[in-house]
């Protein structure tokens, strides 16, 4: 299970925030804010700022912090300070005095969960399951050939033995099916495809074929099922900010199998770390409009009009050539073909 741990404080660079329009107040945002348990950097930001995503903006931290983040915990006050002529959030606590003043200043409690950035049950199964194929190519895979004690199929604790795991370097295995091609809306092409988690297996013994034993099982496991290197646990940190190069993706698919999503549902996008994307970027959700036009004489004519945006995903996971994203802000239905670009 990959753990997830969200980050309070990234900043875009320089450059990059420089190139933006200024930060927007809400009307009327309160003057501060005490964390509690359930809130999230996009919520309590979304309280102060009217793109609660440029949050790390506010913070105004530099790139070198930006290797050491700080972190809010329940408890904690978000100050708004306006001393500086531009907005900025501050972190604080009470302290002692006849003033009664807040006083800015790191606060962190060892053992507390931080505040993350986005909820993390959203995307938690997305994380720990294994979803893309990017190639097509199945005899370059490790796979089920044969289980033991004649069994059709596998479940937890049951032995099975595999092909194309000839030493005992990765003892971690997923166990898949592959599952829906991913096409691209524009073309057509198959991009990639969906992977069906079946489970998880460990390496008792290397060879041709080798041995491996069931350690968790989603779902029956077959002969023919593949088989891919398990990630090792890693610690990754989630923060919103804007993708450096210009990013030209379309909405692939809509986790579930639906044709249609909205504000927290999961999608899949057409460009993935070699087109740019990270996993942190927000992308701006738009849709082409057509308008339509019947003359006095019955003629239909229809003309292109601006692409309408409507919403906002954050990029939590990335391959080649293919990206999930959460929906974190929409205005209206999200659909397979629909735009995701820079914000």
């Amino acid at each position: 299970m990959v753990r997830i741990i969200s980050a309070l404080i990234l900043a875009v660079t320089a450059a990059c925030a420089s190139a933006t329009e200024p930060l927007t107040l809400v009307d009327n945002p309160p003057d501060r804010h005490i964390v509690v348990k359930g809130d999230t950097l996009w919520g309590i930001s979304g309280k102060f700022l009217k793109q609660p995503w440029r949050w790390p903006e506010i913070w105004q931290m530099n790139k070198e912090e930006i290797k050491n983040p700080h972190w809010i915990y329940p408890g904690n006050i978000i100050v708004l300070d306006m001393s500086s002529g531009s907005p900025r959030l501050r972190m604080a606590k009470p302290v002692g005095g006849q003033d009664g003043k807040l006083q800015p200043m790191v606060h962190s409690t060892p053992g507390e969960k931080a505040i993350p950035s986005i909820p993390p049950n959203a995307i938690e199964p997305f994380i720990s399951q294994p979803l893309i194929v990017e190639s097509d190519g199945p005899n370059n895979r490790a796979k089920i050939t044969a289980a033991q004690e004649d069994r059709m199929l596998l479940g937890t604790g049951d032995s099975f033995y595999a092909s194309g795991i000839p030493d005992a370097s990765v003892e971690k295995w997923h166990v898949f099916r592959k599952g829906k091609p991913l096409k691209d809306p524009a073309t057509g092409k198959v991009v990639a495809y969906e992977a069906f988690f079946l489970g998880n297996a460990r390496l008792i013994k290397p060879g041709e074929p080798a041995t491996l034993r069931v350690t968790l099982s989603k779902e029956e496991m077959a002969r023919g099922d593949e088989l891919i290197p398990a990630p090792p646990p890693e610690i990754i940190t989630y923060a919103p900010y804007r993708p450096d190069q210009q990013i030209s993706a379309r909405v692939m698919s809509i986790y579930g199998g639906v044709e249609e999503g909205g504000a927290n549902s999961v999608v899949s996008l057409t460009s993935g770390k070699k087109d740019g994307l990270e996993v942190g970027h927000v992308v701006a959700l738009s849709r082409n409009r057509i308008s339509v036009n019947i003359s006095d004489e019955g003629v239909r004519t229809s003309t292109p009009v601006p692409e309408e945006r409507y919403g906002l995903a954050f990029v939590f996971r990335v391959f080649d050539h293919v990206a999930y994203a959460l929906v974190v802000d929409a205005s209206k239905a999200v659909m397979i073909g629909d735009a995701a670009k820079n914000p």
